[in-house]
């Protein structure tokens, strides 16, 4: 027999596809407002791109990819290419209480954004033609297969019992992982530690944070797939999360000098990205944890990369893959059934064995993505060039790569 639809279910969820789609243009604002003028609308355009690019390559092979039939528990097969068989029925294994349809849009935009945190890595210099490729095959490449080793029904990770609700893996581990790697690749931009390259519209970063706050409840509490008492709790958990490491990430700039307005809109991201995978297994007390140690680790990260020269320019590895790396062990040690009877216990409540499989999902997406992106940006570096010319960077990738100016 098949599944009932709940149509306030299928409401939530609509209501969060949209949330979450908002948080890629977002993303562009938060971006946009901390790169130099003469590339704003460059790296407005980085994000917006992933709204197109992906929303194709998601209906004809990206969701079969994730969520299609198992093949040996690393990708789905090719029975959803296309969006066959994607209807208006329930899926019996995911969201079983609303339309595939709303389930596989909802995903999408998960696909969306993940590979757009990437773009922080590499503002300012990267190659358009590079771009486009890059972003297509690593979201077939690395994207896909994780999100089907976590979420997929038969997947190795989901089968081994993983505790990832929205994305610490999957979305913010991969990306920030892939940033670094991605920035290593393509090399610092022209003055790095010369001369300042100072943001341009920290406004337009305090809007992006403030936007993506809110389209952070989609992809937290979203994520329940139903309109019940876990998306509650994740909402909460995940207000939690950003409003403390917010106020230390404030705390720390003020003890470095001024309590710095970048500073608070940046911390609030952190402890966003850090309670993403634990924000439906948590209690919104351990979210309060969870977000005042995500900040002054991910402030330190950005410290330490800066020491070594890495211009990895917006620091997503430092913001996201770290944040939620401490957010993937935290699930390990604060996750109870008492919030999520299909979730598990971690160490706190008496299952030590989960904070291993949190560790192993953690690294493995490490070695995974870096790797990936690595070999893939070295390989485009070689043929078709990874980087803009030297006059290009210049002038700014406004003009050069698209011939328009953000301001006149």
């Amino acid at each position: 027999m098949a599944n009932a639809i709940n149509a306030g279910d299928t409401a939530w969820v609509l209501v969060c596809c949209s949330l979450v789609l908002l948080m890629t243009p977002a993303l562009g604002f938060f971006y946009g407002g901390m790169v130099r003028r003469k590339n704003l609308l460059s790296t407005l355009t980085l994000s917006y791109t992933f709204m197109a690019l992906i929303g194709v390559q998601w209906l004809l092979f990206g969701y079969s990819l994730s969520f299609g039939e198992d093949i040996g528990g690393i990708i789905g097969g090719l029975n959803f290419v296309g969006f066959m068989g994607v209807g208006a029925a329930p899926s019996p294994h995911y969201g079983t209480t609303i339309p595939q349809t709303v389930f596989a849009s909802f995903q999408m935009m998960f696909a969306v954004i993940t590979p757009a945190l990437i773009t922080g890595a590499f503002v300012e210099r990267v190659n358009f033609k590079s771009f486009l490729i890059f972003s297509l095959v690593w979201a077939t490449l690395v994207y896909d297969p994780l999100c089907h080793w976590v979420w997929g029904k038969g997947g190795w990770l989901a089968n081994l019992g993983v505790l990832d609700f929205a994305g610490g893996t999957v979305v913010h581990i991969a990306a920030g992982f892939s940033a670094l790697a991605f920035a290593l690749a393509i090399g610092p931009r022209k003055g790095y530690g010369a001369v300042p390259l100072e943001p341009s519209n920290i406004p337009f970063t305090v809007l992006g944070a403030g936007l993506l706050w809110v389209g952070w409840f989609g992809f937290n509490a979203g994520s329940a797939l139903a309109a019940n008492g876990v998306a509650g709790n994740a909402l909460l958990t995940t207000n939690t999360s950003g409003a403390a490491a917010g106020l230390v990430w404030m705390l720390l700039s003020w003890l470095d000098g001024r309590p710095s307005t970048l500073g608070l809109a940046t911390g609030m991201v952190v402890g966003l990205a850090a309670i993403t995978p634990a924000s439906g297994y948590v209690t919104p007390l351990a979210a309060l944890v969870i977000g005042a140690v995500a900040a002054p680790l991910s402030y330190y990260a950005i410290r330490f990369r800066q020491n070594l020269g890495w211009d990895e320019s917006l620091d997503v590895w430092a913001c996201h893959g770290m944040a939620s790396t401490w957010g993937m062990l935290a699930a390990g040690l604060f996750a109870t059934l008492g919030v999520n009877e299909a979730g598990g216990n971690g160490l706190f409540y008496g299952n030590p064995a989960q904070l291993g499989v949190q560790a192993l999902a953690m690294v493995v997406t490490m070695v995974y993505s870096f790797g990936i992106t690595y070999a893939l940006a070295k390989a485009l570096d070689w043929s078709l060039g990874l980087r803009v010319t030297t006059m290009e960077e210049e002038v700014g990738l406004d003009i050069s790569a698209h011939g328009e100016r953000a301001y006149s």
